[in-house]
């Protein structure tokens, strides 16, 4: 390198080092050991949600797996079982966040941190986990408020790509990627703008691009589904990476997540993919209740977009998102909660937006659902998580309340049996000011 090229370099780095906080390193965590001896919670409030609740349960697992759920005292199996006393604590499934860009996004201002939109707007080959950032700063201030799960997925253009199911620890991005190919994601045309459900009423010029937009999209589930008659005639046939990742859905392996708000596009879209023998899940689901006749009908599940919004329309009570839950609960419709995509830095609140919805009739025992087994449902790995199941994953929480609540102190985690460590940049933070703040003799006790 000559001179000129290594002062562009060093600059470059000191520039670079200007701009990354001294506290960042203290998020590049290690990955948790694996586990290395059974673990015995004792006589804890467990939180199935598969499930009764029971008082003074007790819960075993090893080698990552869930071996135990009682009503009774189980005996530790080895001499060398961790017993955890569990007396006045609670234990949890892991809160899985279905809809997020966590892992594909760090800081929307700076582009390069920003991974989750391929170029083109027809990319179903794309799989969201090859580009997440295992080293992500959000990931450990996420999971210490208990979300353990996270559905990533790409945006931007008709047909961004396939959501990945993530377990927020590993040392890669294919150590954090439970499920790899979660299912196709279809960004469903917007039809006009207003909250009409008809197809009749949608303005004419809107219809046409609705009407452009919708035929790429049949063109290339039509190219896919004759790629694969193809395929299966002569194995031989080049391999299109494009459409062969459109077979597991078209096989019905694996949903279409299909990002619908308004009645119009819902409608459309589940019509759409019941035409076609998909599996639909509909997400954003903003006006899920006026359609739920047609969701019942064809049991599609619905991942909300968050509670936390301004009302649809300027006729709406201030309260509508919160009572979308209840409303369809009682309608019988399946559903999740979950949070804007773009919320990736504030994915550690998602307890809170289906906790808002509790004053307006939503029962609790459907909000501590609707953040662990029916989003993992949603997302195809309700085997593995969501709920404290023999079998499952160890991927659970131990804490002091309810994590509706923010009170409540999470005391311990564990994902896959895998122990973290639930410190973060905020944890840092707080430490150090605590400190300085003793050192000046301004903490409650201090001399």
């Amino acid at each position: 390198m000559n001179t000129n090229g290594m002062k562009v370099a060093l600059a470059g780095a000191l520039l670079l080092a200007g701009l990354v906080p001294a506290g960042d390193a203290q998020d590049l965590l290690p990955a948790a050991a694996p586990q290395s001896a059974p673990v015995l919670i004792a006589d804890a409030t467990l939180h199935t949600v598969s499930g009764d609740v029971i008082e003074h349960g007790w819960l075993l697992f090893d080698d990552g797996v869930i071996q135990a759920v009682s009503a009774r005292p189980l005996t530790a199996p080895t001499a060398d079982t961790l017993q955890i006393d569990g007396r006045g604590k609670h234990v949890y499934p892991g809160l899985v966040l279905a809809l997020s860009r966590l892992g594909l996004t760090e800081v929307d201002a700076v582009d390069m941190t920003l991974d989750y939109n391929e170029a083109g707007g027809m990319s179903p080959e794309v799989a969201a986990w090859t580009a997440v950032n295992p080293d992500s700063t959000l990931i450990p201030v996420t999971r210490r408020n208990g979300v353990l799960v996270v559905g990533t997925l790409p945006v931007g253009g008709l047909l961004p790509g396939r959501r990945s199911v993530l377990q927020l620890d590993g040392w890669t991005a294919a150590d954090l990627a439970l499920e790899r190919d979660a299912g196709t994601v279809v960004d469903w045309p917007d039809f006009d703008g207003s909250d009409s459900a008809a197809w009749r009423s949608v303005a004419p010029d809107k219809l046409s691009d609705a009407q452009q937009a919708l035929a790429r999209i049949d063109g290339m589930f039509d190219a896919a589904a004759a790629y694969g008659a193809a395929r299966a005639a002569d194995a031989g046939l080049p391999t299109d990476l494009r459409l062969e990742a459109l077979q597991p859905v078209l096989a019905g392996e694996r949903p279409v997540f299909l990002m619908a708000d308004r009645e119009a596009q819902i409608d459309s879209a589940v019509r759409w993919a019941v035409a076609r023998g998909l599996r639909a899940v509909v997400v954003g689901g903003r006006d899920a209740l006026l359609c739920a006749d047609l969701l019942k009908a064809h049991d599609v599940p619905v991942v909300l977009g968050g509670s936390f919004g301004m009302p649809p329309r300027r006729d709406s009570s201030y309260a509508t998102s919160w009572r979308r839950p209840a409303e369809l609960e009682a309608a019988g419709v399946r559903w999740s909660m979950s949070m804007g995509v773009g919320e990736a830095s504030n994915a550690r609140n998602l307890p809170y937006e289906v906790a808002a919805c509790l004053p307006h009739g939503l029962d609790a025992a459907a909000a501590l659902r609707a953040i662990t087994l029916s989003p993992a449902e949603a997302l195809g790995v309700a085997d593995r998580v969501g709920s404290l199941d023999v079998g499952k994953h160890a991927t659970l929480l131990l804490t002091d309340g309810s994590p509706l609540e923010l009170t409540t102190t999470l005391e311990a985690a564990w994902i896959g049996g895998r122990r973290l460590d639930l410190v973060d940049k905020q944890t840092a933070l707080d430490a150090k000011y605590r400190e300085k703040y003793r050192q000046l003799g301004l903490l409650p006790g201090d001399s």
